[in-house]
């Protein structure tokens, strides 16, 4: 799915515009990067967590060449997916009717 499309999909889904649901989802990954690009984690009850975790120096080989090279140490994103939203894809619970 596309930006486009998913940015289609919630306005229907909250009634809005698209073009207000695209300010929306814009506002909301910017505060995800925002808050992630201070240290900090972001959790959704139900649905996951995004935080930053630093990985370590290592010695990577080159496969064509077989030649050594350092990769140096850097921060990344992690996403560790909530018990809710992991039961409702492996299917062993159903969503809630509102």
């Amino acid at each position: 799915m596309t930006k486009a499309e998913f940015v289609s999909l919630v306005a229907s889904k909250a009634d809005l515009t698209k073009k207000d649901s695209e300010k929306a989802l814009d506002a909301i990954i910017e505060s995800i990067e925002e808050t992630l690009k201070k240290g900090e984690s972001v959790t959704f009850v139900g649905f996951g967590t995004f935080s930053v975790t630093e990985r370590a120096a290592r010695t990577a080989r080159v496969p064509r060449s077989g030649k050594e090279i350092k990769v140096p140490a850097k921060n990344a994103v992690k996403f560790k997916v909530g018990k809710n939203f992991k039961d409702l894809i492996a299917g062993t619970k159903t969503k809630k009717k509102k």
